[in-house]
């Protein structure tokens, strides 16, 4: 079971201690010496005192119901209507977090960071490594409550989140090729420095603070059979999962992670976190290489499933919660209802569930390419090759076939020099449709007209059957 925070002064500090976070009698924050420990190679890596793989700290109800007393007022307490649609076969309620003011749920744990810290502490100032959610999160509260706020992001940090953080009046590093680097570069300035670093998903009251969406989601919809959570480094179901299990134990914990980047399954498979390698994946807010040690302490005894799910199905839940639900929502925070969508959860048919929309914070270009993925994964946008006739009037027969079928082509492209025929052109087409029915309509009627007609194949979303 969840254990409680437990805070001592520095000098108290039992560095063998299990459980227990570090402050002083008031549950304030005391920045504590970072140890250097020697890994493979020789190479010295700087350990967070706060995230100790061989003395994991739990957190505790107490300690999620402390960080929601915290933080009230400081953060938006976001809605959790049911769905607009009977498409999900069940009570579906979605949480909308991704209306907090950076565009995700990251502002709870950061805004409870800051408020826990002791007075000497917010004069010094904080310091983290971040692709983007937690950066702008930590950088926004920092602000506003007048702390200084260091984040080092990796040089693949998409610039439109590297200049909000630079907005909200933050110091703004940007150095390293990945994560792990700009994360070593902040451990060893947090030392040279005296900051405290706060890591994004594994600090302990990083972990309370999103607990509080646990808190809410209770409030909102009272008992329900299961809660769907998105799952990166651990942070959010941890405390999540520590305050539904305290309230209603019947209700199921179920974590969500994108085949590219399922570092908690690993985990599980492992008996303890293990460095995951991580693909480019629609929902880079969950690539998280190695759960935290806290994290998976936390959560481990609580969720009661792990699920993990193609990228696909992620680009088919952005897409229908777009048309559905009038909801643009980041890769991350599509992946729990991409779970159902997939079929993963089908044992949850009429029954009460709630599922996490954790973040929104998705770059214009990637948005675009995601809804035409959820197009084609559904089988609304097609492509086809056809050999027509290159005499005049070839193509206009063709595109008066699409207007009579009532298909929007989207591109076309001819090719002449490859074909033995030198009277005929094949032409490449992309083009939408209603749904999948009406493609194989619009593969039939091509096949009336012309000999050689190469259309595209199944799409996903009704050629593979849900995975175990």
């Amino acid at each position: 079971m969840s254990q409680a925070v437990k805070t001592e002064s520095p000098k108290e500090q039992n560095p063998k201690s299990n459980g227990n976070s570090n402050g002083n009698s008031n549950g304030k924050v005391e920045q504590l010496k970072l140890r250097p420990r020697h890994v493979s190679g020789g190479v010295e890596e700087i350990l967070d005192p706060f995230c100790d793989p061989e003395h994991p700290q739990k957190i505790s109800f107490h300690d999620v119901t402390s960080a929601a007393f915290l933080i009230r007022g400081g953060v938006e307490r976001t809605p959790c209507p049911s769905t607009s649609s009977d498409l999900y076969g069940m009570e579906l309620y979605l949480k909308k977090d991704f209306l907090q003011y950076t565009g995700s749920f990251k502002e709870r744990g950061a805004r409870y960071a800051l408020l826990s810290l002791t007075d000497e502490q917010k004069r010094t100032g904080v310091i983290s490594a971040s692709l983007g959610n937690h950066a702008q999160a930590l950088c926004y509260h920092g602000w506003k409550l007048n702390i200084p706020v260091t984040v080092v992001m990796p040089k693949a940090a998409p610039i439109m989140k590297i200049q909000k953080c630079r907005n909200y009046k933050a110091r703004v590093i940007v150095d390293g090729n990945d994560m792990g680097e700009a994360k070593s570069l902040a451990m060893r300035m947090s030392q040279d420095e005296g900051l405290l670093y706060v890591n994004g998903y594994d600090h302990p009251h990083i972990m309370a603070g999103q607990g509080t969406i646990g808190l809410e989601i209770l409030e909102q919809v009272p008992e329900p059979d299961a809660v769907v959570v998105p799952v990166g480094g651990g942070g959010l179901i941890a405390g999540i999962a520590t305050a539904v299990k305290a309230l209603s134990p019947k209700t199921k914990i179920i974590g969500v992670e994108s085949e590219k980047c399922a570092s908690f399954t690993r985990a599980i498979e492992n008996k303890g976190p293990i460095h995951t390698p991580i693909k480019n994946t629609l929902a880079d807010g969950l690539a998280v290489p190695k759960v935290g040690y806290n994290a998976y302490a936390t959560a481990m005894p609580l969720i009661d499933r792990m699920v993990v799910v193609k990228e696909e199905w992620i680009a088919v839940a952005i897409l229908r919660l777009v048309e559905e639900e009038k909801c643009v929502v980041e890769g991350a925070g599509g992946a729990g209802l991409a779970a159902i969508l997939a079929g993963h959860l089908d044992e949850l048919k009429g029954k009460k569930v709630v599922v996490l929309l954790c973040g929104g914070n998705i770059d214009t270009t990637v948005f675009g390419r995601c809804l035409e993925r959820g197009l084609a994964a559904v089988g609304r946008l097609v492509k086809f090759n056809v050999e027509i006739s290159d005499r005049p009037g070839g193509i206009n027969d063709l595109c008066n076939l699409l207007v009579r079928i009532g298909v929007s082509i989207k591109d076309i492209m001819h090719e002449r020099a490859w074909l033995r025929d030198i009277y005929t052109v094949e032409v490449k087409v992309v083009c939408e449709t209603v749904d999948w029915s009406h493609s194989l309509q619009l593969k039939n009627e091509l096949k009336k007209f012309y000999s050689k007609v190469e259309f595209s194949d199944v799409p996903l979303a009704l050629s593979n059957a849900p995975e175990s």
